[in-house]
């Protein structure tokens, strides 16, 4: 913004001052509580169970509530896919391990958790506000629209943890493996010391 950080920069409006100060405070609290996991996720679900609330209340919106239904499968389809392609990639390496003894290589993905959650978050809020504005009540028959999205939640669900299983790829990893294999030496001899 022209106005900030100069000493002759010109008069800035109140406006884009407020403007400028609101980002930022929203760029700050977002920040914050980006390594608040759990608590942003709880705080989504919050926004979530409002959203069927109302929804429950107003009885109508389906085509918001299939347009919302289309866009999470799109979000879970990032979520749930590899940064590189294994398949398209021109490198000798693989990427993924092969054998029992290869490094180990976590599945990088083309959307990361945060920006998923923050997607997710976005499009439920902007939903919410929308059933609000009677002009997005479509009368639509809501059977056919429940059908067209059971089909492409299952169809896409359905291609991506089969490339996900080709690839071998660990979606969620909660630590290091345990091995329940045979002691080293050095170990079998502080032991035997003891």
């Amino acid at each position: 913004m022209e106005g900030f950080g100069d000493e002759g920069a010109s008069v800035v409006s109140p406006v884009a001052r407020w403007e400028h100060d609101a980002w930022r405070m929203y760029r700050y609290y977002l920040d914050r509580a980006t390594p608040h996991t759990v608590c942003r996720w709880i705080g989504t679900l919050v926004i979530v169970a409002v959203y069927c609330s109302r929804l429950y209340y107003v009885r109508g919106f389906y085509i918001i509530v299939y347009g919302l239904g289309v866009y999470v499968v799109n979000l879970l389809s990032g979520f749930l896919s590899l940064l590189v392609d294994p398949e398209h990639e021109h490198s000798d390496d693989p990427l993924l391990p092969t054998k029992c003894f290869d490094e180990f290589k976590p599945l990088v993905r083309r959307l990361p958790e945060f920006k998923f959650w923050y997607s997710f978050t976005r499009a439920f809020i902007m939903a919410f506000v929308m059933t609000f504005f009677p002009v997005f009540d479509v009368p639509v028959v809501w059977s056919i629209l429940l059908c067209s999205w059971t089909l492409i939640f299952f169809v896409t669900m359905g291609c991506q943890i089969r490339y996900l299983i080709r690839h071998k790829c660990i979606l969620f990893n909660i630590g290091k493996q345990k091995y329940g294999g045979q002691k080293s030496s050095a170990s079998n001899n502080v032991s035997s010391m003891a």
